[in-house]
């Protein structure tokens, strides 16, 4: 045994020895892009110059690393990087002025609510003047258009605006209607039809009614009315059998914008009162309450974009100013995340 010992001794000392040097081998071996790196923190503020952009839409392309804006004087929907670099997205003549985004992300589509109220001097003609309500669709990664809906063809009477948009599980898509009462519904195909067109919705001439749309997932929508400052809960098994969600204390004048943050939680931009009102309800938004205020600078504040680990980010239009006709144009526009007091 002793000389059995003294054989096999010299063969354990390297084996002991080699150990280190296979954990540094395979160390080695590992590229550097398996060492997981932290995301960059996302910016309190992203500042987009563009003179007389005027944006009112905005949605927020994780898959891109980018945020999308409309623009009402333009007629392009553009592209901005943390940094505010501004690129065009889509061009295409389908746009006039171009309102509500909707980033349908599972159908790589993007979801333009487009209308014609004179900004746009190269693009808006006396037939489509306040009468144009389009849906236009886009491919999300390359912005080539898809499709163009006319919705405004359906009640063709009417003065239009079509202003923001709200996509369900199936991919229909709601899309409302600002002078007129009425919310239409594009399903996948592109039929376009009138969901809902009720006396409850007019608003003055001249004055901006509904609004802003999200779809919740139990199977109704909320919609808001800016005019009146009211939110309404609209279920698409029934539209007709709508109800007012009660917000008594509240003051919602203004209300443009939507995003439900969860099933219970909705947040409200409210253009000329300068701040974003987070809402919640405790009975399926049969009535709301105040849950935080983020207060902004007097931009007029229209539309609400998701990102990830934060509350969201809210778009500082200055559409107030092109109303005014001030000269000269606002040259920069705000894209601010969301910090509610």
């Amino acid at each position: 045994m002793p000389v059995r010992s003294s054989l096999f001794a010299p063969f354990r000392a390297p084996a002991r020895r080699l150990a280190p040097l296979a954990g540094l081998l395979a160390l080695a071996a590992c590229s550097k892009n398996d060492i997981p790196i932290a995301p960059p923190e996302a910016p309190e503020t992203v500042v987009v110059t563009k003179a007389a952009l005027y944006p009112e839409g905005l949605q927020y392309d994780a898959a891109g690393s980018r945020f999308l804006v409309s623009s009402e004087t333009a007629g392009t929907v553009g592209a901005v990087t943390d940094n505010g670099t501004y690129t065009e997205f889509a061009t295409d003549a389908a746009l006039v002025s171009s309102v509500g985004l909707y980033l349908d992300g599972s159908r790589n589509r993007l979801l333009v609510a487009v209308s014609d109220p004179g900004y746009n001097t190269a693009r808006s003609t006396p037939a489509t003047l306040r009468k144009l309500a389009r849906l236009a669709i886009f491919n999300r990664d390359n912005g080539q258009l898809v499709r163009a809906v006319d919705l405004g063809a359906l009640l063709p009477t009417l003065n239009h605006f079509a202003n923001d948009i709200a996509v369900d599980a199936q991919g229909n898509a709601y899309v409302t209607d600002s002078f007129a009462p009425i919310i239409y519904k594009v399903d996948l195909q592109g039929n376009a039809t009138v969901l809902l067109n009720n006396p409850q919705f007019v608003a003055p001439a001249g004055t901006f009614g509904l609004n802003g749309i999200v779809y919740h997932p139990d199977g109704y929508l909320l919609v808001a009315r800016s005019d009146v400052g009211a939110l309404f809960k609209i279920p698409l098994s029934d539209p007709t059998a709508f109800t007012r969600v009660t917000t008594t204390g509240l003051d919602l004048t203004g209300a443009d914008g939507l995003r439900l943050q969860d099933n219970n939680t909705l947040q409200v931009s409210t253009n000329a009162q300068a701040k974003v009102q987070r809402l919640t309800t405790t009975d399926g938004w049969g009535a709301a309450a105040l849950g935080g205020t983020f207060a902004t600078p007097p931009q007029y504040p229209t539309t609400l974009a998701a990102r990830a680990g934060t509350d969201g980010y809210v778009l500082y239009s200055n559409l107030n100013a092109l109303q005014a006709n001030q000269q000269p144009p606002v040259s920069q526009f705000t894209i601010a995340r969301l910090r509610f007091q």
